[in-house]
């Protein structure tokens, strides 16, 4: 059979479209095919995260005009690396993967999240059983200490640091691996002191909302039997994170879009669903100066811990 040449040429035609069409989309930042993306902060909960994320997503893009994906990694270190490889524009980070981030591929701190009321940042304490006789920081000089991890603020570092600064050595120290489980050894008098996080009462309600909550369910005399020794100084909220070299403004667009979806009825509602927190306020790097001088300090591997955490 011999194919007419009208019917060669539209074939030939329709071959060279089919492959220059990929050439010819557009694929700058911000348009469907090359969408900003933005990587949430890994959860067990990922579904939950995704649903409320695609609510922030199309907020956004509504907002600003902008293309947007939203992403939920298993592992916070893949949140790290995903701004060294361009798969990542924006991130809501925790703070040790942030220090990270900015150190190996420039990222930068745009906004800091707030939590309950408002609040901008949180502290560590020092718990010890209230029948111990232990009434002051000086007198756990030569005692027992449980922390957290290695990669943990309020349970490691900031703690350790307030020890440090009262000229304290303790005779012993441990990780237990979990808030949970550093009040439980306090509980049960495994060990004279123990660091986890610090978060005040709610102000309305009064409900007692440090480490002791977790196993207050099981434990229910927990307030009555661990006491709060010490608080550590502020330690900032986890930030909102740019990659080096997004455009000036995309940053702002997506920025002032953000701080527009706190502000809707259902805003921080989905918020709370996607990161446990309720809004935005602006910051820089200069915040987790602290934070980042103790992490030095102190010796902390921050790629190593970041590897250790899903």
């Amino acid at each position: 059979m011999r194919i007419g040449l009208p019917y060669l040429l539209v074939l030939v035609i329709g071959i060279v479209w089919i492959s220059v069409q990929p050439l010819l989309e557009d694929r700058s930042l911000g348009t469907p095919g090359n969408p900003i993306k933005i990587m949430l902060t890994p959860s067990t909960d990922a579904q939950a995260i995704i649903q409320n994320g695609d609510l922030l997503a199309a907020f956004i893009q509504d907002r600003t005009g902008l293309s947007v994906r939203v992403e939920v990694p298993n592992f916070y270190i893949t949140v790290v690396e995903a701004f060294g490889t361009d798969r990542a524009d924006v991130a809501i980070m925790n703070t040790f993967s942030y220090l990270l981030a900015h150190a190996k591929y420039g990222a930068n701190a745009v906004l800091r999240v707030t939590r309950r009321y408002g609040e901008l940042s949180y502290r560590g304490e020092i718990i010890v059983r209230a029948d111990r006789g232990i009434d002051s920081l000086p007198q756990l000089e030569g005692k027992t200490i449980a922390y957290v991890d290695p990669s943990s603020t309020s349970g490691y570092i900031y703690p350790k640091e307030l020890l440090r600064e009262h000229n304290i050595t303790t005779k012993e120290e441990m990780f237990a691996q979990g808030h949970n489980q550093v009040v439980m050894k306090v509980y049960q008098g495994d060990i004279d002191a123990g660091a986890v996080f610090y978060s005040s009462p709610d102000t309305v309600t009064g409900e007692q909302l440090d480490a002791r909550c977790k196993v207050a369910t099981s434990y229910p005399d927990v307030y009555d039997v661990v006491k709060i020794l010490a608080l550590t100084r502020e330690i900032p909220n986890d930030p909102v994170v740019v990659r080096k070299g997004l455009p000036t403004e995309i940053r702002d667009a997506v920025i002032k879009a953000l701080l527009e979806f706190q502000q809707l009825p259902e805003g921080p509602a989905a918020l709370m669903e996607i990161a446990s927190i309720e809004g935005f306020v602006p910051t820089t790097d200069a915040a987790y100066g602290d934070v980042r001088s103790l992490v030095s300090k102190y010796g902390i591997n921050l790629e190593d811990a970041l590897k250790k955490k899903k």
